[in-house]
């Protein structure tokens, strides 16, 4: 942005679109801050969804990967705090560690040691086959939280869906994360037509039972595998969940990432939360999205499902980037922002 920014432009600067970014210019450290907080469609940008690995130990059919391109390469803690710091200063607050299953590298202690000091939040989405080993020196690493991906209570169902059968190390994995204080734990379940669609009552219970939100996952595709035979088959909708859950609500909050509604249901007489994610063809989920993200072979990606406005950040740090060079790779990324669902 040029010129001068009073006091009142910096206040205002959430409401109008940043336009016109120059990349030749060198801009100062303020200028670049601003710039970095909003899109060219007015979203802010406060968290970094942070790939470490794309090894895991099972194979779910639905799995995204995270939208990564296939690649072995992991950065290295130093490297990670490195980006992360520099993400920091451009006004990341959160940061997602994700995988692959991040829990697969010996070194995710380390990582969370050295960029939790630099954000507000540092959280984690994990398959929990791992979790009851690492609970507690994630936490003690300064690891805030846990999301627990678990689709089904169905041995047998699970291992259709995830290759082999794990409830029991997930379940305990739950468990250990909630005496270790890695709070609050979510159980993320993609809903799957004729495979787990009947099983969210049975969930609800089980999350009611443990203490955990349960996150409930329409199954996603990009725009070309959305039309597919493939995904129609197995594409559940959670419209109808959501209106039986809005009227039995006790509470009904909002997630400012995407405007995902939480709902407090009473069940197995208890209190329990249950958020509702349904991003296919949903411009409220992508006009209120407030996230980058940066692949484990470390580039800086601006949405899920569209790589085409990504950029490689790994390799300038490697030849000796200086971070403002990387900032301004930060702000290129962010300008390259659109709503994939519009």
């Amino acid at each position: 942005m040029h010129g001068h920014t009073t006091r009142s432009g910096i206040a205002l600067i959430y409401h109008v679109r940043y336009v016109n970014l120059s990349m030749s210019t060198v801009a100062s450290d303020s200028q670049e801050c601003i710039a970095a907080s909003v899109d060219p469609h007015g979203r802010p940008v406060r968290s970094l969804r942070l790939s470490v690995t794309q090894r895991c130990d099972l194979r779910c059919y639905h799995c995204h990967r995270e939208g990564q391109a296939p690649s072995s390469l992991e950065m290295t803690p130093d490297e990670i705090e490195r980006i992360v710091g520099v993400a920091s200063s451009m006004g990341i607050r959160k940061v997602k560690i994700t995988g692959g299953e991040p829990l697969m590298r010996n070194d995710i202690t380390e990582i969370v040691r050295r960029i939790s000091p630099l954000v507000g939040e540092v959280s984690m989405t994990t398959n929990g086959t791992w979790l009851a080993q690492f609970a507690s020196s994630l936490k003690d690493a300064g690891l805030k939280r846990v999301n627990v991906s678990l689709h089904t209570l169905d041995g047998g169902r699970y291992a259709r869906l995830c290759g082999t059968d794990e409830i029991h190390n997930v379940v305990s994995g739950i468990t250990n994360a909630m005496k270790a204080g890695l709070s609050p734990v979510k159980i993320n379940m993609v809903v799957f037509k004729g495979e787990n669609d009947a099983e969210i009552p049975r969930m609800i219970e089980f999350c009611a039972d443990v203490g955990a939100i349960l996150q409930l996952i329409e199954y996603e595709s990009d725009r070309e595998g959305a039309n597919g035979c493939q995904f129609h088959q197995r594409f559940f909708s959670l419209k109808d969940v959501e209106e039986e859950l809005s009227q039995r609500s006790l509470e009904t909050t909002v997630n400012e990432l995407h405007r995902r509604r939480r709902y407090v249901v009473a069940s197995h007489e208890r209190e329990v939360t249950v958020e509702v994610v349904r991003p296919m063809h949903n411009t409220e989920f992508c006009a209120n999205c407030t996230r980058v993200r940066l692949s484990s072979d470390g580039r800086l990606k601006p949405c899920l499902l569209d790589r085409s406005g990504e950029v490689d950040v790994l390799g300038p740090l490697k030849a000796g980037a200086t971070d403002s060079e990387l900032k301004r790779l930060f702000i290129r990324v962010v300008n390259n922002r659109r709503p994939y669902w519009s």
